[in-house]
């Protein structure tokens, strides 16, 4: 999606994070008309946020249509944001923004809408395998916490699974893992796949293994964590990152077995993709491969990291044009 000339219709696309909310305007062939991204903190509610927006969009008409990513559970018409206060009812939005249509999904169900649309140079593949034409497709990834979600074939269409996978309870496959979530969960009460495959899973990581060779913890945060030039210093940090990338392969693998996803596993989110070239070189693609009987059926399915700059974009465009 790219930016266009005049049109007569736009629809509002958003992506709706913990920190930040990403509009944009697209056209009914998918064209980005126009985005901007706007702190949470500086808007009390989703209504304000949307209407400084539309305020700000130039030239382009009204949009009457809308869907909006939020990184939240959607069960109903009440929304409630998990990370930031923001709360609403869906068919109150919609009044009060004159729309005649507004859908509202879980951030990672407009990703996976995103899939079929990705272009090939929007995702990177790391390891083997090709998809499997008209197989279910999966989609994870780590970020402030762990979206999953899948996508299933119906007919011509795709349906979108609204998943609260993250919170799995996390599993070792080596005695060093072992080690580290038993000493996690002296602090959780459930030691879920979220705890350590987030931003401040790679905290808890790091922290974890800190305790476990008696060494003192520097404090860092997840980009320090992630940084290479720390990370060649410190291995600690190194490990973590190892670590981190490994078990999101055993998550992945348990994804892509749980759903038959022999179209491929995609992963997204705001840490992977920073990581470039390392992920490529890190355990993640042994270990999904990692499932013993099973490893040549997991080999044969793609795994790619998301490259495109607003895949929930895609995602939502795609849904309101279904």
């Amino acid at each position: 999606m790219t930016s266009g000339g005049a049109h007569a219709e736009t629809w509002l696309v958003a992506d709706i994070g913990a920190t930040n909310a990403r509009f944009g305007l697209v056209s009914p062939e998918k064209t980005l008309l126009q985005t901007r991204t706007l702190a949470i903190a500086d808007h009390p509610t989703i209504a304000q946020a949307i209407t400084t927006y539309l305020a700000e969009r130039e030239a382009f008409p009204m949009p009457r249509q809308g869907a909006l990513a939020i990184a939240s559970a959607i069960t109903g018409d009440r929304v409630a944001m998990t990370n930031h206060p923001w709360s609403f009812s869906i068919s109150a939005l919609k009044s009060q923004l004159g729309f005649d249509r507004l859908e509202v999904i879980n951030d990672f169900a407009a990703l996976a809408l995103a899939l079929p649309h990705l272009p090939p140079a929007d995702r990177r593949p790391i390891g083997g395998g090709a998809p499997s034409a008209g197989a279910p497709l999966g989609v994870l990834g780590p970020g402030s916490g762990l979206g999953v979600s899948g996508l299933i074939p119906a007919g011509t269409a795709w349906i979108a699974l609204a998943s609260e996978g993250g919170h799995v309870t996390m599993a070792p496959a080596t005695d060093r893992e072992s080690a580290v979530l038993d000493g996690m969960r002296r602090h959780f009460d459930h030691v879920s796949a979220e705890r350590v495959l987030s931003g401040p899973g790679l905290v808890n990581l790091y922290n974890t293994l800190a305790t476990l060779d008696g060494a003192p913890s520097r404090g860092y945060a997840a980009a320090q964590i992630t940084d290479p030039e720390i990370g060649a210093t410190d291995p600690l940090c190194a490990e973590a990152v190892s670590l981190f990338c490994a078990m999101l392969g055993t998550v992945a693998g348990n994804l892509a077995l749980t759903l038959g996803a022999r179209g491929g596993i995609y992963i997204g989110g705001g840490i992977i993709p920073r990581l470039g070239q390392r992920f490529a070189q890190s355990p993640f693609r042994e270990r999904f491969e990692a499932k013993g009987r099973f490893s040549e059926y997991l080999a044969a399915i793609p795994t790619y990291v998301i490259t495109h700059p607003l895949p929930a974009f895609l995602g939502c465009a795609a849904l309101l044009s279904d």
